[in-house]
């Protein structure tokens, strides 16, 4: 039997709403161009394992939950394909998305990594922003052009089989930030490229419910805890001076611009700010 064209990677826990429109935006790409679908589920979810299974994809169980980047290596490990496409359960892919990847990796032989636009869509609005700052997901724009980058992010970022073979795996002990930097920094410094496609862009989803301010908030002050403990381990973080500064400034900002996506910036930086005191007191 031969390969299929791609494996399509994607982590899970305990989103089974998220993962459905994930599937069923991806599963009649793939089916199309024949690549597979693996849907790893970072511990026992029977939702979930339903809404998979009835997409059609094939499932991968972790006996418990283990973090995004050990069902990442579990995904991989499994994978057929010699491109192995990575996104997270709240995308949804346009039509066009997959073939875009696959073309971008057929015309540039001499690259390991791939990623495309990440576009944020906010069911609702999402909160008031004073249109200075960005939304408050992560998001991913370079621009119309092709060309080498130096990052892309995990919610659509492919790897070919090879190069995951020659870098190792992804790191299991790193949560929320650096999860796929870490391993792009190695890739990189072990001389691989990695190539923008532009046409080969998703978006990034919130439902209305998960886009309210309060729950924006809370994911960004976990993000601002992992952000800040990445930095310390690239021995890059700022003094704790300078993370007060950052969320002062963030305070400002909500005042002065009555902006409410500053205050989902202004939980990220007291994230950070939480874990520099964490780090003090240790």
């Amino acid at each position: 039997m031969a390969a299929p064209a791609a494996s399509v990677v994607i982590p899970t826990r305990g989103r089974p709403g998220y993962l459905d429109i994930a599937l069923a935006s991806i599963e009649p790409q793939a089916r199309a161009l024949d690549a597979e679908t693996i849907v790893v589920a970072d511990g026992p979810d029977p939702a979930s394992a339903t809404v998979a299974k009835r997409h059609g994809a094939r499932l991968l169980v972790l006996p418990a939950a283990r973090g995004a980047n050990a069902a990442r290596n579990a995904g991989a490990e499994l994978a057929a394909g010699d491109l192995v496409v990575f996104v997270d359960d709240d995308i949804r892919a346009p039509d066009g998305w997959l073939a875009a990847l696959l073309a971008g990796a057929r015309a540039n032989p001499g690259h390991g990594a791939f990623g495309g636009p990440i576009r944020a869509h906010l069911e609702g609005g999402g909160p008031r922003a004073c249109g200075r700052e960005g939304a408050p997901i992560t998001t991913l724009e370079l621009g119309p052009d092709e060309r080498d980058v130096g990052l892309v992010w995990s919610a659509n970022m492919a790897v070919r089989a090879r190069a995951l073979r020659e870098v190792g795996r992804f790191d299991e002990s790193l949560r929320g930030r650096g999860e796929e930097e870490d391993w792009l920094r190695r890739f990189a410094a072990a001389g691989g490229r990695i190539r923008y496609l532009p046409s080969a862009g998703l978006e990034h989803r919130r439902t209305a419910r998960d886009a309210r301010l309060r729950r924006l908030g809370a994911s960004a002050y976990a993000l601002g805890r992992t952000a800040r403990r990445y930095d310390v381990r690239k021995a890059t973080a700022p003094s704790f001076a300078g993370e007060l500064r950052v969320l002062g400034g963030c305070v400002w900002h909500i005042g002065r611009r009555r902006c409410a996506v500053g205050a989902v910036l202004a939980a990220h930086a007291a994230g950070r700010v939480r874990e520099t005191i964490h780090e003090q007191r240790s």
